[in-house]
Parts: structure tokens; C-alpha cells; sequence
């Protein structure tokens, strides 16, 4: 990931307001870990059910508004799988998200929801070791190419998504 300034943060959204833009808390930019971070995501700590995403896209940041549903005691014991990561291990701490569509579909009310870690710690779910269940028992020799994989996964399902949110069509 690019290193960003707040202004370049506040600049990239697609799908959310002015308004909505001047008022997300950021966070702390000098404390991030860039060289490894395949796209920024935080939880807003002044509003927990707003968060954010932001993904390279040919070369510019693009960032999107998430809003994770509320929580309930059913949701709270169910288990799931980021759709970005895809990490089989770290099944505990998934939300669903849901992003207003940008342009004319989004503000009719399209939206478009996918499971994502709570945390956004997807960057780190994809460097993690492999598990022997992924690797077979010779784990070091395969390492490199199994996360390899699996950050070029992570960068093509967000890009993705983020694409669709700012699709206008």
C-alpha cells in the first residue's frame, strides 16, 4: 500500500459525503505498518458502526464508507469467513459490512454487502503461516508462495469489491 496523507484520504471517496468525508476519525497514519498493509481499513472510533476501506485501484486511492450491521445475540456466536482474506483460521471476529453504491445508484439506496474481518486485520491473516492442512509437512518450503498467493487474493477480492461499490452502472 501507498503511503497517504489525510489529505489524500479525504480526497478518495467514492460513495459517501462531504460531510460524512470531514467527519471520519482516521487513524493514526504514522503507526501503520504500509509496506505491508495491501489496503487500509479502519473502524471508526466515534461512530462503531461506520468504517472505512481504502484500495489502490490503477494507481489511485480509492476509499469506500462501510456501515457494519448492528449486533445481536444471534450474530454474535455465528462464525464466518472474510471475503477478502479468507483466512480459515481467524473465523471469530467477521462483520458484515454494506457500502452505499456510488453515483446516481447510491443515492437511490443500492447498497452492496460482503463479510470482512472486524478488525480489517486481513493484511495480516494472509501473512500468517501456513498450517500444516495448507502447506503439508513441508511448511517452509511452500511458505512464500502459499502467502504470496494469498495477498495477491486478498488485493484482487477488495479491489474488487470496491470496484463494484464505485461502479455507477
Amino acid at each position: 500500500m501507498i503511503p497517504l496523507t489525510e489529505k489524500d484520504i479525504r480526497a478518495c471517496f467514492v460513495n459517501a459525503t462531504k460531510r460524512e468525508v470531514s467527519q471520519a476519525t482516521l487513524p493514526d497514519l504514522d503507526s501503520l505498518d504500509w509496506e505491508n498493509l495491501d489496503y487500509l481499513g479502519w473502524q471508526d472510533r466515534k461512530a462503531p458502526l461506520s468504517a472505512y476501506a481504502i484500495v489502490v485501484l490503477d494507481g489511485t486511492p480509492t476509499g469506500i464508507l462501510l456501515r457494519a450491521a448492528r449486533p445481536s445475540s444471534s450474530t454474535l456466536r455465528r462464525k464466518g469467513v472474510c471475503a477478502w482474506c479468507e483466512d480459515i483460521v481467524e473465523t471469530n471476529d467477521v462483520s458484515l459490512y454494506a457500502a452505499r453504491r456510488g453515483g446516481p445508484l447510491g443515492r437511490r439506496g443500492d447498497t452492496i454487502g460482503t463479510l470482512i474481518c472486524t478488525d480489517f486485520r486481513c493484511s495480516r491473516n494472509v501473512r500468517r503461516t501456513p498450517t500444516r492442512a495448507e502447506a503439508g509437512s513441508d511448511v517452509e518450503s511452500v511458505r512464500e508462495e502459499i502467502v504470496a498467493r494469498r495477498v495477491a487474493g486478498l488485493r484482487e477480492r477488495s479491489a474488487r469489491f470496491v470496484e463494484e461499490v464505485a461502479s455507477t452502472r
